[in-house]
């Protein structure tokens, strides 16, 4: 018998051990990525007064792209970075929420670097 193993815990247990190390003050808050099967989340979260500075995701109304390819993660990445931008956040710390950087993830970052987020 074959067992397979749990990958959300295993996730989870990544997230854990990142955010350990990983934590959004009001200077450089923190950039969080949630990715799931239909859809892509990114909010930029100060952890030191548990506010949520800005948001975006596939699951908007308006948006025409598909959370589920490369293309939407661009798209919400772009639109966070410019969110960002506009509340005058400029450096961040990025936090990938577990996930492998590649994908998704990777597109989503890339976005918002070139929207004008560094990290």
């Amino acid at each position: 018998m074959v067992n397979r193993p749990d990958t959300r815990s295993q996730r989870i247990k990544r997230h854990k051990r990142v955010r350990g190390k990983i934590s959004g003050t009001p200077e450089i808050p923190r950039l969080d990525v949630f990715r799931s099967n239909t859809h892509i989340y990114a909010q930029i979260i100060d952890d030191v007064t548990g506010v949520t500075l800005a948001a975006a995701s596939s699951n908007e109304k308006g948006f025409e792209e598909s959370g589920s390819n490369c293309e939407g993660a661009a798209k919400v990445g772009k639109l966070i970075g410019e969110r960002a931008k506009g509340k005058g956040i400029e450096n961040v710390s990025f936090d990938r929420g577990g996930y492998i950087f590649h994908g998704r993830v990777k597109a989503l970052a890339d976005a918002a670097r070139e929207a004008g987020l560094n990290f």
